[in-house]
């Protein structure tokens, strides 16, 4: 059977055998459900879907067989539970193989799966349930995320319709239970392409997080995202680091892979630790392979070793820019080049370093074919060669699959991303003359400082070559002769002692191997930097802490 990629779209390549152009097919009833997992267990039940383990040394494979029919009894269940066409189902399942059925039973059913971390308070809980109007809630074996769920029952009425996998709990029912003696077919549900699949909170660094939904069309816009960005192999077994709570799970855990005939590698740890993880990966033989930058950041601390990856054929990363410090290292270490892409939980991948393209370091790669790219000045206008704009995407011949038309129930923030056909990203980047797109920052945290326009990124680079910094953060702190002064928040390797003579070292650090007005006047020592649930830096909480001083 060929990979339904296939089947779904159809690709240009230039003469190097990087794609140029790209098209879906797909009709107008199309399931992800239906038409990618049950066609698949039709025609090779026992091919791998999903092989998992954890850290206690259990561990399995779910065929798509096994998807199929788990998916269907789980559909047939949680329809006699009320479950129905259109309502929101949240999920918050860690890295627990389960997840693949349920979201998949959910997708038949025509309900709004919502991916949600186990990391979330019980008053983002309640945030989210009643802003999208969840009833049903489905959580891993967890003894706190389940009491942060019941707590929050109270002040969300709604929430009524409580599951747990793999043990009981008070108040839940134990849904890989339940679905045991439940038919093995679920009837196809009347789906259509436009209708809603899945629903993120966006976790953005300002304001509440915002609902951003997602149609039937989104598994198939990832097949840029799987097959010519991850590069998955048919057969092969992919491992995207990612709880199942992001949207980088749509991104690499899932749909373009499977749609590309890969399995999925479903690691179950409860924190990450470097020297495992290459483990994980040497054990099972992957062959593809993305992690977020922090993540290739504490590998390349730990000592990444070459016999780990050696049946690793392509590695990929996103979520926020790598430094090409790092992307030096992995390949002097492994022979691969770690390929940047770029995207948000509002669309697909929208830039990437592609397979047969020449990669640069340092740079997100060339514009989707999806996607019509442009960097545009504040007025709107196209800006040239070399110089920063924000990264838009102009729809107005036509909205792409993968693009979110806005966010639900929030007009106001529709309004401030949709202007006149044109989706704007909020992050900046400058393009060069090969097209190539090199990323900058988030337009509101660009510093300017004696005239000069910084991004964060470009001190952050020099900064984490420093052997004692593991990670960091710049900003700006308001200066009334310089406008801002460059301040790095740092966070130090293990053992390392923050230390006043440190921190000139790091001034010097920097000013030895940039321009000097990038130099930071201000080194602050952190023992951890606030992030979003996804991991992004919160640059905006370190300007509001700035400011309180």
């Amino acid at each position: 059977m060929e990979p339904l990629y296939k089947k779904y779209s159809s690709a240009e390549f230039d003469e190097n055998g990087q794609i140029t152009g790209f098209r879906l097919h797909y009709p107008d009833n199309f399931n992800f459900g239906y038409d990618v997992v049950d066609a698949i267990a039709a025609e090779e039940p026992e091919k791998r879907a999903v092989v998992w383990c954890d850290d206690n040394g259990n561990h399995g494979v779910l065929t798509f067989g096994d998807i199929s029919r788990l998916s269907s009894q789980t559909a047939n269940y949680l329809v006699k539970q009320g479950v129905r066409k259109g309502d929101r189902v949240m999920l918050m399942l860690k890295r627990h193989y389960e997840y693949w059925y349920i979201i998949t039973a959910l997708h038949k059913i025509g309900a709004v799966a919502i991916p949600a971390s186990h990391m979330l308070t019980t008053g983002d809980i309640i945030y989210r349930a009643n802003a999208a109007d969840i009833r049903t809630v489905v959580c891993a074996d967890d003894e706190e995320l389940c009491n942060k769920v019941l707590d929050a029952s109270k002040q969300a009425p709604a929430l009524t319709n409580l599951f747990t996998v793999r043990r009981k709990h008070g108040g839940f029912r134990r849904l890989d239970k339940r679905i045991e003696g439940e038919p093995e077919q679920f009837p196809r549900a009347a789906t259509r392409t436009a209708e809603a699949i899945i629903l993120y909170f966006t976790s953005g660094t300002t304001g509440y997080p915002k609902a951003v939904v997602h149609n039937h069309l989104y598994p198939l816009a990832h097949i840029v995202t799987g097959v010519y960005w991850h590069c998955v192999q048919d057969n092969g077994l992919h491992l995207t680091v990612a709880d199942t709570g992001w949207a980088k799970s749509s991104w690499g855990k899932i749909y373009g892979q499977w749609l590309g005939g890969s399995a999925i590698m479903a690691y179950d740890y409860e924190r990450f630790d470097a020297a495992k993880m290459m483990d994980v990966i040497e054990q099972y033989q992957l062959t593809t392979f993305c992690a977020p930058p922090t993540l290739y950041r504490l590998m390349a601390k730990t000592g990444i070793r070459r016999e780990a990856f050696a049946s690793v054929k392509h590695a990929a990363t996103a979520g926020e820019a790598l430094q090409e410090e790092i992307i030096r290292l992995f390949h002097d270490c492994t022979g691969l080049e770690i390929m940047e892409g770029f995207g948000q939980s509002e669309t697909t991948l929208i830039i990437g370093n592609f397979a047969g393209g020449k990669p640069k370091r340092g740079s997100m790669g060339k514009a989707s074919p999806l996607y019509h790219v442009r960097l545009v000045d504040a007025d709107g206008n196209d800006v040239p060669v070399g110089e920063t704009g924000e990264i838009v995407i102009d729809a107005r011949e036509r909205i792409p699959e993968g693009l979110c038309l806005g966010y639900e129930n929030n007009n106001e923030a529709t309004a401030r991303c949709w202007k006149d056909g044109i989706f704007h990203t909020g992050d900046t980047a400058y393009r060069d003359e090969e097209g190539y797109y090199y990323y900058v920052s988030r337009v509101d945290d660009v510093i300017k400082s004696s005239g000069y326009r910084i991004g964060p990124f470009e001190v952050e680079s020099v900064l984490i070559q420093h052997p004692a910094v593991v990670e960091c953060a710049v900003t700006g702190v308001p200066d009334e002769e310089r406008g801002n002064l460059i301040k790095a928040t740092v966070v130090l390797t293990a053992g390392t002692q923050p230390t006043a003579e440190l921190a000139e070292e790091l001034k010097e650090f920097v000013k030895n191997r940039t321009a000097a007005y990038k130099r930071p006047r201000i080194i602050e020592f952190a023992e951890e930097l606030p992030k979003t649930i996804s991991g992004k830096i919160k640059y905006n909480v370190l300007r509001e802490k700035d400011a309180q001083k």
